[in-house]
């Protein structure tokens, strides 16, 4: 019983934050300036740590330091979605004041995906215990590939989700604000069709689906406590809008991180493949990963390069109109 107010509590506690900052702090469209989202990193932040404090305090060390490192390998692993927001929010023309918006409701829709994926992977872990291996494996071949293969431009007209979309319903050739629909009068009838916008969240949501069948299996490796699971995936969650306007324009610097997050992957894939052989303490699993993270980001800053060589091939989001957004339809207004 204990451990379902526990649960209900913490979900109340984040639609209670979700919706002091949506109906508050960005009730109107505006781009985000980089002291607000260094403040509201700040926040996410400093709560995660609250909570680690208060895991550590109540539940014992072990779990605390848990907690911490799923959280450290989450909050980095949404690194990588950073860098996939700048090319779709490039490859769109995105405005930056509705970009906000977009991710706000992507990420509501990932803390009800990922935290469905956590409970059946939970399940499965606690029904067969072999499926550790497959996560493990999993990750390996994972982290090997982000090391080996680089990030290619974004082409939403290669993604099947789009193309579903563009079929089912109409899409309009221009922004309307910040409404993913609208009303149109299309051959003499109303019609509520979707905007370019509602084709950016579909993109954003079926990515981070993508990415959470990495960073899910890597906190497995960590901790098995379906509660410490799901609160590190979602604290990192909540705190990716304010990194994403934090980290947006300087991103590209940071070369050598994806190095690093392989590494990461690659090290809790072996964890998690020898968890039956040697079992890693978890504070040092902690100072490795954290170790593994520092360094590529001080090569990076070390050994940078060129501006024109980590610049993505579509350029950076300039708010104009979208590109190859959907369907020429009449104009209509936002409803």
């Amino acid at each position: 019983m204990d451990q379902l107010w526990l649960w209900l509590g913490f979900n109340v506690f984040v639609l209670a934050m979700l919706a002091v900052d949506l109906g508050v702090f960005h009730r109107r469209a505006h781009e985000v300036s980089l002291k607000e989202a260094a403040a509201w990193s700040a926040v996410w932040i400093s709560l995660a740590l609250c909570f680690a404090y208060g895991i550590y305090h109540f539940r014992g060390p072990q779990p605390g330091l848990e907690f911490l490192t799923g959280y450290l390998i989450e909050k980095a692993l949404s690194v990588d979605n950073i860098f996939v927001f700048v090319l779709v929010f490039s490859y769109f023309n995105v405005p930056s004041r509705y970009q906000h918006r977009v991710l706000f409701w992507g990420i509501l829709g990932a803390l009800v995906m990922r935290g469905t994926m956590i409970a059946a992977g939970a399940a499965l872990i606690h029904r067969f215990h072999w499926v550790i291996y497959l996560f493990g494996g999993f990750l390996i071949v994972t982290g090997i590939r982000m090391a080996t293969h680089p990030m290619h431009a974004i082409a939403p007209e290669a993604n099947p989700i789009i193309r579903l979309v563009r079929r089912l319903v109409p899409v309009t050739d221009q922004y309307h604000g910040q409404s993913f629909f609208i009303h149109e009068r299309i051959g003499g009838r109303l019609r509520r069709v979707a905007t370019p916008l509602f084709v950016v969240l579909v993109l954003v949501e079926t990515t981070d689906l993508i990415f959470a069948l990495d960073s899910i299996p890597a906190i497995f490796a960590v901790t098995t406590d379906p509660f410490l699971v799901y609160t590190s995936n979602v604290f990192a969650i909540l705190g990716l809008r304010a990194l994403y306007f934090l980290l947006a324009g300087v991103i590209h610097r940071f070369h050598y991180l994806r190095l690093g997050l392989s590494a990461v992957l690659v090290f809790v894939g072996v964890k998690m493949v020898l968890a039956d052989v040697y079992h890693v303490p978890i504070g040092l699993s902690l100072g490795i990963i954290a170790l593994m993270l520092a360094a590529s980001v001080a090569a990076s800053l070390l050994f940078p390069k060129r501006f024109a060589e980590t610049q993505s091939p579509d350029g950076q989001a300039d708010g104009g109109g979208p590109r190859d957004a959907g369907r020429e339809t009449a104009r209509g207004e936002g409803s």
